[in-house]
């Protein structure tokens, strides 16, 4: 592979824009091509970040048969997440999608397996994973060993407009997965039940639940508690939420932005090391980056991610069913 990495773009919309202000301040990439439905809005968003002489086109399609790219950056809409990766990925382009992965499991499950017969990395961009306080607050746990108690509040309230504002369930599908994914990666295991209620609050401007409670046993015993909101306007948490988690040797406490504050059961304050890695999504491209220079495996492959997917399935279908839902690691 090139000293850079030769880059494709599917989506120019608002994500698109964030993801190409990330790509033009890599230097261990090249965007080669950008395509979105509307060509004008591809031109303007290559134009304004300063891409220019790179391939527009409508489609993937044109510009695959335009480019000679290594991988893709797909931030199309969910609908559209899996018959573009799948494209890309039968071509022999490496794929980085936006989250969630695909709408469903079974959707996701043949992503994997594409990925699997092209031999080509599928990753998902989980961008909140990438947060120094949230490395701050992962070191601090690590001192205080397993945890078996985490809870998460999320409380609040966009206008969006479009498509989430017609959703059946928009906290849950589209929001929920950061939180849900975060879960796994500070337990450290996989779920096995859920008992979810989703609801909507009479204020909303969502026609969908824009709230739920979810509670969450993982294959080790740890349990995992979120409660949101996406209409709770007045003393909003972060975008990440607010995080509290207990072990037997004391508690930790995130607020989602700022350095978390530990404590062990002696009363013993812990450090927080905040550290200078890469955030959000540039720290998904970096990630993406490594991998495909040096075969390692990234955090957020597509093998491992499906089960934040299916958290979110199960949770939808555990509030529709108003009982638990049981669910085995998807992968």
């Amino acid at each position: 592979m090139a000293d850079q990495i030769r880059l494709i773009q599917v989506g120019a919309g608002g994500m698109g824009k964030g993801w190409l202000r990330n790509l033009a301040a890599n230097p261990d990439v090249e965007l080669v091509g950008l395509a979105d439905l509307d060509l004008a809005t591809a031109e303007a968003a290559a134009a304004d970040h300063g891409f220019t002489g790179i391939e527009i086109a409508r489609s993937l399609t044109e510009l695959l048969d335009r480019t000679d790219a290594d991988a893709l950056i797909n931030v199309t809409t969910p609908d559209a997440h899996r018959a573009t990766s799948e494209k890309a990925l039968d071509r022999g382009l490496a794929v980085l999608c936006e989250k969630p992965l695909a709408e469903s499991v079974a959707e996701c499950r043949s992503m994997i397996d594409t990925a699997a017969a092209a031999d080509r990395l599928l990753m998902v961009s989980q961008s909140r994973r990438y947060v120094r306080t949230l490395y701050a607050f992962e070191r601090q746990l690590a001192e205080l060993g397993r945890v078996e108690q985490l809870s998460c509040e999320f409380f609040k309230a966009p206008h969006f407009g479009g498509f989430r504002d017609q959703m059946d369930e928009p906290l849950l599908i589209d929001m929920a997965i950061h939180q849900f994914d975060l879960a796994r990666k500070l337990i450290g295991a996989e779920p096995v039940s859920v008992r979810c209620r989703s609801f909507n609050p009479s204020w909303s401007w969502y026609a969908g639940n824009a709230a739920a409670e979810a509670t969450f046993e993982f294959e080790n015993g740890a349990v995992f508690s979120f409660v949101g909101s996406w209409c709770a306007p007045g003393l909003e948490t972060s975008w990440n939420g607010r995080w509290r988690a207990s072990t037997a040797a004391g508690t930790a406490i995130w607020d989602g932005d700022h350095e978390p504050v530990a404590e062990t059961a002696d009363g013993t304050e812990l450090a927080a090391e905040v550290g200078d890695e890469p955030e959000g999504i540039a720290g998904s491209l970096a990630e993406f980056v490594q991998a495909l220079r040096t075969g390692s495996t990234p955090q957020s492959e597509a093998r491992t991610n499906i089960n934040s997917v299916a958290m979110v399935e199960a949770a939808v279908r555990s509030s529709r069913l108003d009982a638990t839902v049981s669910l085995q690691p998807a992968a």
